[in-house]
């Protein structure tokens, strides 16, 4: 049974949380406030957390970058949930090593699809085989990224993103392909949640970012290996 560790200080939606996952059968740790949760996650590493962004004490960004750091924790699949749905506060989440982002209020057979997906890529079996493209290496079994022998720090949905698109850098990729494959779901919610996360990916990638990963106008993406 999958651990997932709740952190919302509304107590209604916490204990929603808690009734409406559980019946979907995951183990929920629910807690008030980052602190206890990440000390506690210290001793069992949850298979994913979802952080509210306003939090008593340490906020949930700070919460997240703490977690990115720690060499123990730092793969586990975070989703965002919080009120604010501008643009910029879902860069900020991204930035700060979310892999989602879902706004209040939610859906919850929205919020389970997520988490589906994201447990989902990040249960899946990777390739041994070191991937090189220009000055780019991808180690997918520590799933690691490196560019130009710099270490990249990627969240999970980046790197799923980026490993899709040079999967499939023989053609163009939709959107509604990438939507469906990364997020594991039909998508019908802020549409600029993939356009985010292709901007902070090219900006963490630098040159071989913006080279290699091409927008098709009004079709999708494409990775391109070899220099045009």
């Amino acid at each position: 049974m999958e651990r997932i560790y709740v952190i919302e200080d509304d107590e209604s939606i916490r204990e929603l949380l808690k009734v409406a996952l559980e019946g979907f059968g995951y183990q929920i740790m629910a807690y008030e406030a980052a602190e206890p949760a990440l000390e506690d996650m210290k001793i069992k590493k949850p298979d994913m957390a979802v952080f509210d962004i306003m939090l008593p004490g340490m906020d949930g960004l700070s919460a997240i970058r703490i977690l990115r750091e720690d060499s123990k924790l730092k793969n586990i699949p975070i989703i965002c949930l919080t009120a604010k749905d501008k643009e910029l506060d879902k860069v900020v989440g991204l930035d700060a090593g979310a892999d989602d982002y879902i706004t209040k209020p939610f859906g919850v057979l929205e919020l389970a699809a997520r988490i589906r997906s994201l447990l989902r890529r990040s249960n899946k079996n990777s390739s041994d085989d070191i991937i090189q493209v220009r000055t780019l290496i991808i180690n997918p079994k520590t799933r690691e990224v490196k560019n130009e022998g710099d270490r990249i720090e990627l969240t999970f949905k980046e790197y799923e993103l980026l490993m899709y698109l040079v999967e499939n850098s023989s053609r163009v990729v939709s959107r509604d392909e990438l939507l469906n494959q990364i997020w594991g779901y039909e998508y019908d919610g802020e549409s600029r949640t993939l356009d985010i996360h292709i901007r902070t990916l090219r900006q963490k990638l630098g040159k071989v970012g913006t080279d290699c990963i091409k927008t098709i106008r009004s079709v999708g993406y494409r990775f391109v290996k070899a220099e045009e």
